[in-house]
């Protein structure tokens, strides 16, 4: 964290672990910024103004990368958790439709996608309106594949689906 100057002295924020755990709380929760500062006080883990975090993120960005680099390149290196097993990151994106009457009406596409990530390409691409959500079973199965989404995906149900095709979410 000091090397890619996330993490330069501790004012407000005791450690670097203190600092990825705010990160981590911000990203993962539901109460926004001024939330997290509130719980990070209420815990213990940090005294710090909602604005000062923000900016704490701001800068944590090379530092994050080189983590979830370190953290992959161990993966490699041991053949760890993946034990040769396909890992799928799963997200969508919405584009505008063209169009004055499309604009007018705020229309949308969204575009489904499953990255492969050993292989670093795309290896599912879907375009629906932006009446289509996203979900976990959206993309075929592959028996034994690990499946990564962020918190849109947390639907038990749709979960349970990929894991009785033989999926790890």
């Amino acid at each position: 964290a000091r090397e890619t100057k996330a993490f330069l002295r501790p004012r407000g924020i005791r450690s670097a672990s203190d600092l990825l755990r705010l990160t981590l709380a911000y990203c993962l929760g539901k109460v926004g910024m001024r939330g997290v500062v509130a719980w990070a006080a209420a815990s213990g883990i940090a005294d710090i103004s909602d604005v000062a975090l923000l900016g704490r993120l701001r800068n944590a960005g090379p530092w994050l990368q080189q983590l979830i680099g370190h953290l992959l390149k161990r993966e490699e290196e041991e053949a760890g958790l993946a034990k040769g097993r396909l890992i799928r990151i799963l997200d969508a994106t919405a584009v505008a439709k063209a169009g004055a009457h499309e604009k007018k009406n705020n229309g949308l596409w969204r575009m489904h996608c499953a990255f492969e990530l050993e292989r670093e390409r795309f290896d599912f691409l879907e375009i629906t309106d932006q009446s289509e959500a996203e979900l976990i079973d959206r993309v075929p199965v592959v028996a034994g594949e690990i499946r990564i989404g962020d918190r849109v995906y947390l639907q038990a149900e749709r979960i349970a689906k990929v894991m009785a095709q033989g999926g790890d979410v």
